[in-house]
């Protein structure tokens, strides 16, 4: 079981990464469960969870592909949301969903920004090389405990 669990350098240097290669103040790697965000990684925030409910990650864990949400705050479904209208003031995020063999999805490899933007196709191909990244250390960290 990964949540819960001290920080680890694997996660949080992917973590880092993303964030420089996308040049966005905040980078994380969480994982969802029923009620909660649990954050892995991350970059830019000083919180170590949130509440599913208003998590931006909720959303996108139980989708196949991307959510990108280019400015939250013409997005019906984040525009009242309190972590768009109060701090971090996320006008930008991009959720990559984390699924393991069989198709459990965990969590996310998330990018935000206070600013609204895009990604284009190249970006998301980083995107989800980097997502595989995250998968195969939640893989290998499962097998270094067996």
């Amino acid at each position: 079981m990964v949540l819960d669990t001290p920080p680890e350098e694997r996660f949080d240097r992917i973590a880092r990464f993303a964030a420089d290669e996308f040049g966005v103040p905040i980078a994380l790697v969480s994982l969802v469960d029923e009620h909660r965000q649990w954050l892995k990684a991350r970059v830019g925030l000083d919180v170590c969870e949130t509440a599913r409910d208003i998590s931006f990650c909720g959303h996108a864990v139980v989708q196949d592909d991307v959510l990108v949400v280019e400015d939250a705050r013409t997005d019906a479904r984040f525009a009242d949301n309190p972590l768009v209208t109060g701090a971090p003031h996320i006008r930008f995020y991009a959720g990559a969903p984390l699924a393991l063999p069989g198709g459990q999805r965990v969590g996310t490899l998330c990018l935000i920004d206070t600013r609204p933007r895009r990604l284009d196709a190249h970006d998301l191909e980083i995107l989800a090389s980097l997502r595989r990244l995250v998968v195969e250390e939640l893989l290998g960290r499962s097998e270094d405990r067996a």
